[in-house]
């Protein structure tokens, strides 16, 4: 037999937002000034007592494998912060802990999809969404939004593309790559849809707290037990707390489901780092506050760029509702050229900016949203205003 590559391997695109930060960051390391709006990362240090969390553990001795759904101590906060959040009641046999948001998405699609099974996926969509979906043999059916909707699609849209193949929706609110946040009015239509078809909802809330002018959070499980037992509810520690190293994700479901994806980790990848969940624990259910405060930064960060990306002729943006990113509108600048070269598409401007410019944003292809790039805002407002100098330099010299 042939010594190959699988096919099913070839075909998963890499990641493009690593890609461009990747690349960014090897600028910066040859001694080059650059500023990088893409990669989705709080650029605030982990608070001090979940890292003091972290050596506790050492002391106490947390180094050995822990149960494959996550520590007794892990599962059990995070069922007290659903019902203090949302209301929401979970067992810890309803909750499995794995190695990041991204690790437990990949499981539950791993655990429902059969091949051919439809996920159905609102666009601009996280560019993971549908690469996980095609990892599991499934088929992502994108859904199509604008910016005169916030990216949010409408109902007949929505019910237009349900088959006899839907397996599952995926809802992100607050949203990556847009910042939008879904309406009460909205999940409930989702989730009659689902329970009427039915089908599943992945709902990832990764970004939960980070929401802006007096904004609340809804969970969709929120809105019926009918719902909710067709619900999976992701979250993490990650960009709440700052813990992005730290790789701790969790999933909140039925427990037959919950039972399904833990069989499936058990020969995956074990546990999540053990260390790592007593810091999370101890993020959970310890003082909030840190939270908040990085959660009023972003939203001055916030309020900083989308001033500044509307006040440069020739792009343009909404202000985003939650977490830390901003869809950049750059469709007036298409057909545009800079010296000599013609900018055909987001994916040149982003690979014309950093290389001319030094400056780092996500071309909105990789989110299904061409027209568009992506910048994300959790830097300094000091770097916000150098990066965005930048572009507007940028764009005096397009012809």
């Amino acid at each position: 037999m042939a010594l190959t590559i699988s096919h099913r391997c070839l075909n998963i695109a890499p990641s493009l937002t690593l890609q461009i930060d990747s690349r960014a960051k090897e600028m910066k390391a040859s001694g080059l000034n650059v500023i990088g709006f893409g990669a989705g990362e709080p650029d605030f240090p982990t608070p001090p007592h979940i890292c003091e969390a972290a050596k506790e553990a050492l002391d106490l001795g947390m180094t050995r494998y822990t149960p494959v759904p996550g520590t007794m101590e892990l599962r059990m906060a995070i069922t007290r912060k659903m019902e203090r959040d949302h209301g929401l009641t979970y067992s810890p046999q309803e909750i499995l802990v794995s190695n990041g948001a991204k690790h437990s998405l990949f499981t539950i699609f791993q655990t429902i999809l059969d091949p051919g099974d439809e996920v159905l996926i609102p666009t601009p969509c996280w560019v993971s969404y549908p690469e996980l979906v095609r990892m599991a043999g499934g088929v992502p059916v994108f859904i199509p939004t604008n910016e005169e909707n916030r990216f949010i699609p409408s109902n007949r849209d929505i019910a237009s593309k349900v088959s006899r193949r839907t397996k599952a929706i995926i809802i992100t609110s607050p949203s990556n790559p847009n910042g939008s946040v879904w309406t009460r009015e909205q999940l409930e239509y989702v989730g009659n849809l689902a329970v009427t078809h039915p089908f599943y909802i992945v709902s990832d809330e990764i970004y939960e707290k980070l929401l802006y002018d007096g904004r609340q959070h809804l969970s969709i499980a929120q809105l019926g037990e009918q719902i909710k037992a067709q619900t999976f509810i992701v979250n993490g520690v990650s960009k709440a707390y700052a813990m992005t190293g730290w790789r701790i994700g969790y999933c909140a479901a039925p427990r037959q489901e919950i039972a399904a994806m833990s069989a499936f980790q058990s020969q995956a990848t074990s546990n999540a780092n053990s260390i790592a969940q007593h810091a999370a624990a101890v993020a959970l259910d310890g003082d909030q506050t840190c939270v908040e405060e990085m959660r009023q930064q972003f939203e001055i960060r916030r309020n900083v760029m989308v001033e500044r990306i509307n006040g440069i002729e020739g792009i343009s943006c909404l202000k985003p509702e939650g977490a830390f990113y901003v869809m950049m509108n750059i469709r007036k600048l298409i057909g545009r050229t800079y010296h000599g070269r013609v900018l055909e598409d987001s994916m040149d401007f982003a690979e014309m900016l950093l290389a001319e410019k030094h400056v780092a944003v996500v071309p909105g292809i990789a989110f299904e949203a061409e027209g568009f790039c992506r910048l994300s805002y959790a830097i300094s407002t000091d770097k916000i205003n150098e990066g965005l100098d930048r572009v507007a330099a940028f764009i005096d010299e397009l012809k």
